[in-house]
């Protein structure tokens, strides 16, 4: 695809993104399966259906823009997630392990802030409102998720770690 201009940017960092959600959906059940810790593992399966709901909000931004929902895979996701399965293998005590998982988990959400961020600003650049409304919603929930996951680390699993 060749980049002319903003809005071909913008569907190209679309593209990008949903293809990090959909690798996120067939991450976090492994991540679950690798948890000790009970809450932990609920706010990664909370995620999980969060993130099906992004894939549909997503969906939506697509329909809005007359775009298919598709074309870029997102490589920096997949390295991402390739570091986490490589920490899985790890011999760690539970508690770390957890802690560990917490990070990886926690470098995804950064990684989609800055993703959902950047395609908000270039939505209200371009003057789609309902698609950038759509999108700061999905910015949300990653930000709300980040916290989450420090309070979590905060209050127990890093405790339990050290």
């Amino acid at each position: 695809m060749k980049l002319n201009n903003l809005n071909d940017l913008f569907l190209h960092e679309l593209q990008d993104i949903y293809s990090a959600e959909n690798q996120i959906t067939k991450a976090l059940p492994v991540m679950m399966e690798a948890c000790s810790s009970d809450k932990l593992r609920t706010a990664f399966q909370d995620h999980l259906e969060m993130t099906e709901r992004q894939i549909d909000r997503l969906d939506r931004v697509f329909e809005l823009m007359g775009q298919k929902a598709s074309g870029e895979h997102c490589k920096a996701m997949e390295g991402i997630i390739k570091e986490a399965e490589s920490m899985m293998k790890e011999k760690a005590e539970a508690e770390v392990m957890d802690a560990a998982l917490i990070a990886s988990a926690q470098r995804v959400e950064h990684y989609e802030i800055a993703a959902y961020g950047t395609v908000c600003t270039y939505a209200k650049q371009l003057g789609l409102t309902d698609v950038m409304d759509l999108l700061h919603e999905t910015l949300e929930e990653e930000k709300m998720t980040d916290q989450l996951l420090t309070q979590i680390a905060e209050t127990s699993i890093n405790l339990k770690a050290q």
